[in-house]
């Protein structure tokens, strides 16, 4: 199902079209400054992972080596910055993070995290409560701002699968977690993206436990794939409500064909996330 755009410049200067399931803007005020912290926020974001990718990650080779335990060190100083920035967020006004499973997340090991996908921020989320966490991302990352931080200790999206496997596995068997979108990118405003098997087919391979997650709360207008940057939830803050579901163990799969096994347990995959 496609969004439908309509004009909406009698009250949103900002944005020439914005979706039209939405609802007028309730607070000018309020919504200028959300907009304008939101902007802030994700210059000290670029800044910050421009400062570790060539000050603190450095300094974390020099004193962190072999590589496994520098990825581990650079792994927890990115979740303390996260959880700087979530703060930041919290702080003035703009998004609180809504959940009664810290303890859960900080205590997780070699387990393979699934979760939806609504917003630009989730992996920012789920970071913040993982002090150990991989995960696999998309490999334009490489390139732009945060590139000093994604070449170094996270997994790229555009290796073959023969390379990608063999850095999650690596990662899995050194104790971190790995996080994994299987819709491989933010769900739309209407409708969804069909989920990938990768996850189910790492998690085969591994024998690691699946834990799945869904992100849900207030409405992500603003941080949505194609939504406008210079826009906002239009009658709220963004609520991030995260909750840890049952977790799924991929060895009930293994007598399965491969190819059955990854299809049988993505789809287990999607209804532990969705209901």
């Amino acid at each position: 199902m496609s969004v439908k755009l309509k004009k909406m410049s009698e009250y949103e200067p900002w944005n020439r079209y914005i979706a039209d399931d939405l609802q007028p803007v309730k607070n000018r005020i309020f919504y200028a400054y959300r907009i304008l912290i939101k902007t802030m926020a994700f210059v000290i974001f670029g800044t910050g992972s421009v400062f570790l990718g060539i000050v603190i990650f450095p300094l974390l080779r020099f004193f962190f080596h072999p590589v496994h335990r520098f990825r581990a060190a650079a792994h927890r100083v990115v979740s303390m910055n996260f959880k700087f920035f979530v703060g930041f967020l919290q702080i003035t006004g703009v998004s609180v993070l809504e959940t009664a499973d810290k303890k859960k997340f900080k205590n997780l090991h070699s387990s393979i995290i699934v979760a939806n996908h609504p917003s630009l921020l989730d992996v920012v989320y789920l970071i913040s409560l993982i002090p150990n966490a991989d995960c696999i991302v998309n490999g334009a990352l490489s390139r732009g701002i945060l590139a000093g931080v994604v070449r170094q200790i996270y997994i790229l999206n555009h290796l073959g699968f023969g390379e990608l496997k063999k850095g999650c596995m690596d990662a899995l068997r050194s104790g971190s977690n790995l996080i994994i979108f299987p819709e491989g990118t933010r769900t739309p405003r209407h409708g969804e993206n069909p989920y990938k098997k990768g996850a189910a087919r790492i998690a085969l391979e591994s024998g690691c436990r699946i834990v799945p997650v869904h992100i849900g709360g207030t409405d992500k207008y603003g941080l949505g794939k194609h939504d406008p940057f210079f826009s906002f939830n239009h009658t709220d803050k963004y609520v991030y409500k995260i909750e840890m579901k049952k977790e799924i163990s991929p060895q009930r799969y293994v007598d399965f064909f491969p190819p059955v096994a990854a299809k049988k347990l993505t789809g287990e995959i999607y209804r532990m996330i969705n209901y």
